[in-house]
Formats: structure tokens, sequence, C-alpha cells
């Protein structure tokens, strides 16, 4: 599969330097423009003041890139009428010279073909709250399943079913560790009211879990729950009744499928006088952070061989 890079990250990918995968679909579908735009370029120089090399993957025009330069950045901040990118309509997309921001399972996909190990987001999809009539479930549980990415996150949509979602990953053999706290986090919360499965304190400790499970030949990735900084977070018990009011207007609006998170996205901002957005950022820059410092362990480790 060719794929473009920009020289950044081609010069790290050949080099064995640490490089971190941003998604794009936070840009294209989770902050209005220009706080998009300013958050892609901020996360980006967290990455690099970090000491990993940033590569935001998108496809632009039938191309799929892994790493965006500026001026890509900031048209793709003000395109409309993006494709929204998960592994089903990803190949589409590619084959019909369109344009896509690539969700979790999207960036995976791509950060895999390019030897990319680590990918940042904010927080990833899950089980949809109702999806027991709905069978609403996000293809970001099955891509962890199955390729080989360490994606460091915020915990799962707080306006997801986060029970249903953590039982899910279980099943599928997804470890689900949370860094420096026995508490799982909640994307705008600290702690989700559950106890996280597995907890790792070090970078370190996580780049090797990730060798490990290569070792042992297990497939998939790891998930790596990263709270968002105290003073950055909405308590639990202040959000939860926003997002409540925000899922009952989606469901008497009849929103469905890949327009329920944008819509309930927008209404939370807007119900919380854009403290929400605040968070987001917030967090997605601090999951950067420990991105970059989980990247440079890795490269330090030697990658398993195939047989």
């Amino acid at each position: 599969m060719q794929f473009e890079t920009t020289v950044e990250v081609r010069e790290a990918l050949a080099n064995n330097q640490p490089v971190v995968a941003l998604e794009s679909t936070i840009i294209t579908h989770g902050m209005p423009y220009p706080q998009n735009l300013e958050t892609a370029r901020m996360v980006e120089d967290d990455v690099r003041a970090a000491g990993a090399v940033p590569a935001t993957i998108a496809v632009l025009n039938g191309t799929l890139h892994i790493g965006l330069t500026d001026a890509q950045l900031e048209d793709l901040a003000q395109a409309k009428n993006v494709a929204k990118l998960s592994r089903a309509d990803m190949a589409v997309c590619i084959a019909t010279g369109g344009t896509g921001a690539t969700t979790v399972a999207a960036t995976m996909i791509a950060a895999h073909l390019a030897g990319i190990e680590v990918f940042a987001t904010g927080g990833i999809g899950g089980v949809h709250r109702g999806a027991e009539s709905s069978m609403d479930i996000s293809a970001d549980l099955q891509e962890l399943a199955q390729t080989p990415v360490t994606v460091i996150c915020a915990g799962a949509k707080a306006i997801l079913d986060i029970p249903r979602t953590l039982e899910v990953l279980e099943t599928l053999g997804v470890p689900v560790i949370s860094y420096g706290q026995d508490a799982l986090p909640a994307f705008w919360s600290r702690d989700s009211g559950l106890a996280s499965p597995l907890r790792l304190d070090a970078p370190a400790d996580m780049a090797r879990a990730l060798r490990t499970r290569a070792d042992l030949g297990l497939a998939g990735g790891q998930l790596i729950a990263n709270p968002v900084p105290e003073v950055d977070e909405i308590p639990r018990d202040v959000i939860d009744p926003i997002i409540t009011q925000a899922l009952s207007e989606a469901e008497a609006q009849k929103i469905q499928a890949k327009a329920v998170t944008p819509f309930l996205l927008q209404r939370i901002f807007e119900l919380t006088d854009g403290r929400s957005l605040a968070t987001n950022i917030a967090l997605v820059r601090n999951n950067a952070r420990l991105a970059a410092k989980i990247a440079q362990e890795l490269v330090a480790l030697p990658k398993t061989s195939s047989k």
C-alpha cells in the first residue's frame, strides 16, 4: 500500500526515532475552526517537545498521508464534508479519490502500515448506550484486538456505556491499563467509578508490555488510559447529568450512527459553556506527551522477529 509521509516522519522512521501517530477526526469532527487547527498544532508541538515526531494521519484526495504539513493541517481544519473513516470505509475513500479523517481504528491501521507503534488520541469509541437494541458498537474495539499499536487515551468517551465497553474489551483480550491510578478514567473525568483492570506507573513498563505481547504471539495492541490532569477535569457528578440531557436530546431528534458522537460533543460543549472543549484539549495534549515517552522507550527495545 502506497502512502505519503512528510520529510520529518520519513526521516524519523528510517532512523528508528520515536514517532507518535495522531488521528484527524478530532480536527474535522471534534472541534470547531479555528480551535481545531490550534489544537492540532499544539498537540504536534507537545509530541516534539517530549522527544518524538508527530504523524497526523488522514486521506487527502485519495492518498493516505502519514504525517501532514502545516498547510495540509490548515486545509483539513477548514474542509467541508470530510468523510469519517474507519475500517469499513477507508479503502473505498482511497479508491475513489476521496478525503477523509481517520478515527481510532483507521489511524491504527495506517500507523501499523507505516511501522508506527504508538498512537495518541482523546477517547476511544466503544459500546453506545442502548446498544442492546441499536447494536451500535465502535469498530475501535475490534481494531484494538487485532492491530499491534499502543493507544493512549483518556479512557472511553464518557458518552458511552463504559461498563459494557470494558466488558467487550475484556472479551476481545485487549489489555486496559490505567496510568498511575487504580480507577479507570472516563475522558473528561479522572474516575469513571470503575476499577481499572490493570495499572502501570512507568512508560518503560508499557513499552515492555507491548513487546511481551508480541513475544507471546498475542494479536492486537494495548489501551493506555491516561487520566486528564486534575486541574483540567470535569468531575463525574458534574458531567453525568449533562451527558444524560444530551443523550435524551439525541434520541428525541433521532440522531443515529456516525452522527451521534459529533452531536453529543457539540451539545455538551454548549451545556458546559465551553468547559468540555477546554478539558478535551487538555487531555489530548496530556496523552500526546505520554505517548512520546512510550515511543522513546519502544525504540530502545528490540522488535520481535517474525517466525
